[in-house]
């Protein structure tokens, strides 16, 4: 166990870590999965580069604060009674452990992205719920009004944060809070009902859902479908923050296959012509798809105007 330093009241408790790779971590690029959005009440990247979050771990709440020390080497503040095990887990948090040695680029393109960005890692946060609210919100809407209602909820649901937290931030509700939030709380964040049934549903059974970080991620994942209302999109987008999926592929995204068509082929492509073609990267679809985002190649023709945001708050 990491040594907790306390520092005034429990909820107070302070230390710190560093972790080192044999290869390459880009924190950055690792942890930008972690936020919703500008101004997400869990995360936020200051002035000096530092990047904070909010989590709430099974011994309690946590503020972490991660900072890259040199090409392999990150450093960790965290406060909160949820400290020392978040502490513990640093590691396999930023995947320090994988292994790409059977990483086969499709294209030039992610060829010479893998070549450039050797510090991208997977996350493995271990906290299914924390993954799969933001997720479930997302579903069906513009990322513009997903981001806005993660933002409300938190505000107005989620606690103070331990230590000292960027002035703005949460934590995460607890299972219990999300399963009680009435129906006009979720109303005023501009979350329909499908949406806030689901999160319900999910939060009912969150100790089952967390259970599923011992599973092998596919299996996961087919768990996480078995709940009314979360489908493959949605568990893969849970499975890229909470799993450490690099296989983990958004299929049913608005966009992404058209994006991974118009980036490597020059034209459009469906779902089913993204799965086939992506199928000898396996067990590295999605860490494909983040080369492509992270190395600025993505890209999709605009052949229309932007979808508008509906705000439903006041029917």
């Amino acid at each position: 166990m990491v040594p907790v330093r306390t520092a005034g009241p429990a909820d107070d408790a302070w230390a710190t870590r560093t972790v080192s790779a044999d290869a390459p971590v880009h924190l950055a690029h690792t942890l930008a999965p972690l936020r919703r959005g500008p101004g997400d009440p869990c995360h936020q990247i200051t002035p000096d580069g530092a990047h904070w979050h909010t989590s709430r771990m099974p011994t309690g709440p946590v503020t972490y604060r991660l900072v890259q020390d040199d090409p392999v080497t990150v450093t960790a503040d965290a406060w909160g009674a949820g400290t020392a095990e978040f502490l513990d887990g640093l590691d396999r948090m930023l995947c320090l452990d994988e292994k790409v040695d059977d990483f086969v680029a499709i294209h030039p393109t992610v060829a010479a992205a893998h070549q450039r960005h050797p510090g991208l890692r997977m996350l493995r946060t271990g906290r299914v719920l924390e993954a799969l609210v933001p997720a479930i919100l997302e579903q069906k809407v513009t990322i513009v009004s997903a981001h806005a209602a993660w933002r409300r909820l938190l505000h107005s649901f989620g606690s103070p944060p331990p230590g000292p937290a960027p002035e703005g931030m949460r934590v995460p509700p607890d299972a219990a809070t999300w399963s009680r939030i009435p129906s006009w709380g979720f109303h005023r964040a501009n979350v329909g009902p499908q949406r806030w049934q689901t999160v319900v549903r999910a939060a009912r059974v969150a100790d089952s859902l967390e259970r599923t970080v011992a599973l092998p991620p596919g299996e996961a994942a087919r768990r996480l479908r078995t709940i009314p209302g979360i489908g493959e999109w949605t568990a893969a987008e849970t499975a890229q923050r909470a799993f450490g999926d690099a296989d983990a592929l958004s299929v049913g995204d608005f966009h992404l296959a058209s994006i991974v068509g118009w980036t490597l082929l020059g034209r459009d492509m469906d779902d089913a012509e993204m799965i086939n073609y992506l199928e000898p990267v396996r067990p590295h679809r999605y860490r494909t798809i983040r080369l492509l985002e992270i190395s600025g190649q993505a890209r999709k023709p605009r052949f229309g105007p932007r979808a508008s945001v509906t705000d439903h708050r006041w029917h």
